[in-house]
């Protein structure tokens, strides 16, 4: 019962995605999918004016995407017709179409191949380095997306629980994780894929169930940075480390951590991340 409900996540990734890479890189057809027992499985296409590439399934090596696969790194022809670089596999969906160039773009999760996204022409157009940038974020976000997405559950099915609640190390794991998570999310800059990953951050917030304390303002309210630099207080990291994961200056964690601190009314970091806590502003 479980996989449907994770093919359904995939598909709204994907789609996400694909819409993304359409509206930022402006050519007229874009598609993609993920990859499943060596094989990308087209699950979106957007601005095709056939239905030919729908369900497309793209195997390791093979066409231009499947190179993209194999070698994990863009791969683009002017001509996809007359292409002598890549097999002819899938001539019938793409010069169906009508598709001249094509760019094949790897998704990549922890330096592996996890599926491909593809944007194409009708026509021959030569792909500029701004047209290619905005298919490499949106591949890197879907990526970070993906990556964040598995270690959390990952966290979860193998975090131990102890009968009435969790236990000691499931909530250090929980707390870790989403400390880890707020360091990735840092880094993302599409609005879209950070509001679905702040979605998972308060799925482990709640976790822990801690009460909020009465003694602690209901309304009191901390920026993202501050909860950023106090998520990684929490773990234990200095403040060097916090700078370097969330790509901060060091004096600049000193400031958010201060000012979380204000906000907080606690002399100490451990106290601050105590009262968060007890706020149900941390797991």
């Amino acid at each position: 019962m479980g996989a449907p409900s994770t093919l359904r996540d995939d598909t709204s990734l994907i789609s996400h995605a694909v819409a993304e890479l359409a509206r930022r890189t402006h050519f007229p057809v874009a598609f993609g999918g993920l990859e499943h027992d060596g094989a990308v499985h087209v699950t979106t296409v957007v601005g095709a004016r056939t239905r030919s590439i729908e369900g497309l399934v793209v195997h390791e090596s093979r066409g231009l995407g499947g190179r993209a696969l194999i070698e994990r790194r863009p791969r683009m022809t002017l001509d996809y017709r007359t292409s002598r670089t890549i097999t002819h596999d899938y001539d019938r969906a793409i010069l169906g179409e009508g598709i001249a160039t094509l760019f094949a773009v790897p998704v990549l999760v922890a330096g592996a191949a996890r599926g491909v996204l593809y944007c194409g022409s009708w026509t021959q157009t030569p792909i500029s380095d701004a047209q290619a940038r905005p298919a490499f974020d949106v591949a890197g976000e879907l990526g970070a997306e993906l990556r964040v997405r598995a270690e959390v559950e990952r966290r979860l099915s193998a975090a131990p629980t102890v009968e009435g609640g969790l236990g000691a190390g499931a909530r250090e794991e929980i707390r870790e994780s989403y400390a880890q998570l707020r360091s990735i999310a840092a880094t993302v800059g599409d609005a879209d894929v950070r509001r679905r990953l702040e979605d998972i951050e308060a799925r482990l917030a709640a976790l822990t169930g801690d009460a909020p304390a009465a003694a602690v303002d209901s309304d009191l309210h901390l920026s993202r940075r501050e909860t950023d630099v106090l998520a990684c207080a929490a773990v234990g990291s200095t403040n060097g480390e916090i700078a370097t994961s969330l790509g901060l200056r060091e004096t600049t964690v000193k400031s958010y951590l201060a000012s979380a601190m204000a906000k907080l009314d606690a002399s100490t970091r451990h106290a601050a991340v105590t009262r968060a806590r007890r706020a149900g502003l941390l797991p």
